[in-house]
């Protein structure tokens, strides 16, 4: 058994090959391939959280647990035990900060990928905290930015990332004063946030942009208000299972009477081609991410091959 440190993952993993490992394992799941079990918490008093996730792959032989612990003003730790499906050994233990950064990214890469409109150059991004570079550099790997506009509420952080980001990626990256101008003119969204209430209204989606929404996965936040989520055409998620669990977004407007969730789709089918998915250049589509363990399993699985050479 080997540790990975923080460091190791991330020269063994860019961002790239992150997306296509994420990828791919959408096309396992929908093919019952990978085996993937939801989120679930132990909440104590004080208000410490201990979240655990699992997967399973019945084609490389591996399973892998992602388990952290969070508590306010205290910060969180992530890691992934990673085993040998066929010995029943434990191969690794990785320290996945940087991992679930990484993979959190990727999984929106994937999504902009299959669902916004050919051409799509102008990026909106809320939010720009530890989330938000792998989120701008994702979508920056699948589709041709122009532009980005990110808004945060501290005017310093913001601007701050915007120069940042524009000499890392050689991007035009623009900070802007509210949440509505970064959106308003954009061909994708995407919100990275800690917000409790909706940081993006509805009304301000233009016709034919994609929304990533992935900072929420929690049953009672949200970034998106229930007009945003009416205005989607299409809205898939990661794994259906899990959003009703943790889809603040898409629970919240449920309840509010104002989706069905029989129209709400996996994106592994749209990865795999078994659904379709952006049916015509002026629909809205969003993807809610909340984070798969069959996500994590792929890139740490990749990782450990890397660090070790099996």
């Amino acid at each position: 058994m080997i540790h990975i440190t923080e460091e190791q993952v991330r020269q063994a993993l860019p961002m790239a090959t992150a997306i296509d490992l994420v990828e791919e394992s959408f096309r396992r799941l929908d093919a019952g391939v990978a085996v993937n079990h939801p989120r679930r918490r132990v909440v104590l008093e004080n208000s410490a959280a201990l979240h655990y996730m699992a997967a399973g792959d019945n084609g490389d032989g591996i399973l892998a647990a992602k388990l952290y612990v969070t508590r306010p003003r205290a910060g969180a730790r992530f890691l992934v035990a990673l085993f040998d499906a066929e010995k029943a050994l434990l191969l690794a233990t990785i320290d996945a900060n940087a991992l679930g950064q990484i993979r959190t990214g990727a999984a929106s890469g994937v999504a902009t990928r299959h669902l916004a409109r050919a051409g799509a150059a102008t990026l909106g991004l809320l939010g720009s905290g530890f989330q938000a570079a792998t989120q701008l550099e994702a979508v920056a790997a699948v589709m041709p930015l122009r532009s980005v506009r990110v808004y945060s509420r501290s005017p310093q952080n913001r601007t701050a990332f915007a120069e940042r980001a524009s000499r890392q990626l050689n991007l035009a990256v623009e900070a802007v004063d509210t949440p509505q101008r970064a959106i308003e003119e954009s061909d994708i969204v995407v919100t990275i946030t800690s917000a409790r209430e909706p940081v993006l209204e509805g009304a301000w989606l233009p016709r034919g942009c994609h929304v990533n929404a992935a900072g929420s996965n929690h049953a009672k936040r949200r970034e998106l208000d229930t007009a945003a989520v009416e205005r989607s055409t299409l809205i898939a998620v990661d794994s259906l299972e899990q959003a009703k669990m943790e889809a603040g977004d898409l629970i919240v407007a449920a309840g509010e009477g104002c989706l069905d969730w029989g129209r709400v789709v996996e994106l592994s089918g749209i990865v795999s081609g078994r659904l379709a998915g952006r049916n015509a250049p002026e629909d809205v589509t969003l993807f809610e991410s909340q984070g798969l363990a069959a996500e994590d399993l792929a890139v740490a699985g990749y990782v450990y091959r890397q660090v070790t050479g099996r």
